[in-house]
């Protein structure tokens, strides 16, 4: 049920008033705890039918229940198995127990279990192993037949919850219809439970499966879900959006692995390759209806999202997220209660299924990984220590295995990451001229950087001189750049102060600072690709290693949405952002 509870002790607060005590800092005597109360959804513990409920009630036997906690989910016999193995119990000993998780704490037949984790990663990988061998000797032992009877009961106990909550999420999505069809609507499908109920929703709403899933295929993805995304396109259609051309590996000697403020790899595994993919599905469509997953209990982030709007990583698509308000709770209580198919990676304990390394990923998920991705977890732990080794750490497996890297912000240490400086001085001969000296030769491709500024002109400028006009629609100059190609040394003259709308000549010389650095830097994230709403530019890996960065002029609108939108108009930049001397 949805109820008050202390926002310090996050426990239940059924007289409006949080029940634990604290000590007065003053007096050193205990005192009632007066911290704010806020809204939460609340769970119960009925003894009777050895279940959770949603009710303080149960609607089944009629006992009155005692709070459990706020939100959880179910354990599955391949979860129960390995936690038996951790505490060097019989391995079938939690078979016929209804077993549920929150959090951190387990719940055992409504007895509460904690697990400290952190103790179990701080394990050397030959006790991994250990465990990963006794798991897979053991797993003959595994029970369904009890798991199964519980989440009938489950189920019963909250079948009211269920009604309510489908109910609402179905009327939510079918008010899109007067305003979108069918073929301009899809499901943003990650393989995930979230994606899962969301398309089961849409295909019950709608009466039809004839909605597109895009699968946005990160490259990092469990082998679980590839198998389970195989068994969803039998019966929906799934296109998948792919980045083919970037190695995530190759990338992460380059500029370092993603950390929990860098994710990098979301840009360029994720919104870069599914903004092409829709301007390709969706090529005539002005806007699109994208119906996601996105629940508010998920990130601090996310608890702040509207249930809909315009999405800011992805032009042309609006984003409704039918399941916003639900909890873990609901979306298992809806997966149970239907009976459909999901990602058996969340059988072996996962409560998230993503990237499978990504550096936001619990202590729980990262163990879990170490165990059923053990021979990739090793590899991906000496490419850590690699690339530790590469910025200097004096201890490099400690600053890895204590998951530190998670943390790491900037480019220090990284060589690629001096491409983000642009150096320059005033031109002393002529007013408002600056003398650049880019760390890449000047071609043909420089002046694609500057086609948001206005249109080329290689007529009006000194051919020996290398000038290039950049010019208004009314043919009066905006920019000349002077630069021999093949040449380090460019001039650049601004002749509008009011550059992409900067209000003086310093912002408007950052501007031009925006298009060079792109020009440096550029390792084909596609990025900027995303922000154009217009579909203008167009950003390609060419066989040689290096990288294309086209815009089309006749697509181009000019409003230089692109040139500052990231820090200094570059994404790598502001991912790689070093001390400057």
């Amino acid at each position: 049920m949805i109820t008050k509870i202390c926002s310090k002790h996050k426990c239940y607060a059924p007289l409006g008033k949080c029940p634990e005590q604290v000590i007065d800092e003053k007096t050193g005597k205990k005192k009632v705890c007066k911290e704010p109360l806020i809204d939460s959804s609340a769970i119960f513990w009925c003894k009777h039918c050895n279940v959770p409920s949603f009710y303080d009630t149960c609607p089944v036997c009629g006992e009155k229940l005692d709070y459990l906690c706020t939100d959880l989910r179910p354990v599955f016999p391949e979860e129960k198995l390995l936690l038996a193995i951790m505490l060097k119990k019989d391995p079938a000993c939690y078979q016929k127990s209804s077993v549920w998780c929150s959090s951190t704490t387990y719940y055992v037949d409504g007895n509460s279990l904690k697990i400290s984790i952190g103790s179990f990663n701080k394990l050397p990988l030959s006790e991994l192993k250990d465990i990963k061998e006794k798991y897979e000797s053991s797993l003959g032992c595994l029970d369904y037949e009890y798991f199964d009877e519980t989440s009938r009961k489950f189920c019963e106990v909250n079948s009211a919850r269920y009604i309510e909550i489908t109910d609402e999420a179905i009327s939510y999505i079918q008010g899109f219809k007067d305003d979108y069809e069918l073929d301009s609507m899809f499901v943003s499908f990650s393989g995930g439970k979230d994606s899962t109920v969301v398309s089961s929703l849409v295909t019950r709403a709608f009466s039809s499966n004839r909605v597109i899933h895009i699968f946005g295929d990160t490259t990092l993805e469990f082998p679980l879900t590839y198998e389970y995304k195989k068994r969803f396109s039998k019966e929906h259609m799934v296109i998948t959006a792919k980045n083919y051309e970037k190695s995530f590996e190759d990338l992460c000697e380059q500029i370092g692995p993603p950390s929990r403020v860098m994710r990098w790899c979301c840009t360029v595994f994720k919104t870069g390759a599914i903004t092409p993919k829709l301007a390709s599905v969706f090529k005539d469509k002005t806007s699109v209806l994208s119906f996601q997953g996105i629940r508010h209990s998920e990130s601090v982030s996310r608890s702040k999202y509207d249930r809909d709007s315009e999405d800011s990583k992805i032009a042309k698509q609006k984003a409704a997220m039918p399941i916003i308000d639900w909890q873990d709770f609901d979306v298992w209580l809806y997966i149970l209660e239907s009976g459909i198919d999901f990602n058996d990676a969340y059988r072996l304990g996962y409560s998230r299924v993503g990237c499978w390394c990504c550096p936001n990923n619990g202590g729980w998920s990262e163990f879990l990984s170490k165990i059923h991705m053990y021979d990739q977890y090793v590899k991906w732990r000496e490419l850590l220590i690699r690339f530790a080794q590469q910025i200097g750490k004096p201890d490099p497996e400690e600053y890895i295995d204590g998951g530190n890297w998670k943390a790491r912000q900037g480019g220090n240490g990284l060589e690629f990451s001096k491409k983000s400086i642009v150096s320059f001085t005033p031109c002393a001969t002529t007013d408002n001229a600056f003398n650049y000296e880019l760390q890449r030769p000047i071609s043909e491709e420089l002046y694609e950087l500057f086609k948001p500024f206005g249109y080329i002109n290689k007529e009006l400028g000194k051919k020996r001189l290398g000038e290039v006009y950049i010019v208004d629609k009314k043919g009066n100059p905006v920019l000349i750049l002077q630069g021999k190609i093949g040449s380090t040394k460019l001039k650049v003259t601004i002749k509008k102060a009011n550059l992409a709308k900067a209000k003086t000549l310093a912002i408007a010389e950052t501007r031009v600072q925006c298009q060079l650095t792109k020009y440096q830097m550029c390792l084909g994230c596609k990025a900027c690709e995303s922000v154009c709403k217009h579909g203008a530019i167009s950003i390609h890996d060419n066989p040689d290693g290096t990288v294309s960065y086209k815009v089309d002029d006749d697509k181009c609108l000019r409003c230089t949405e692109c040139v500052a939108h990231f820090s200094m108009g570059c994404y790598m930049r502001k991912v790689l952002t070093i001390k400057r001397t």
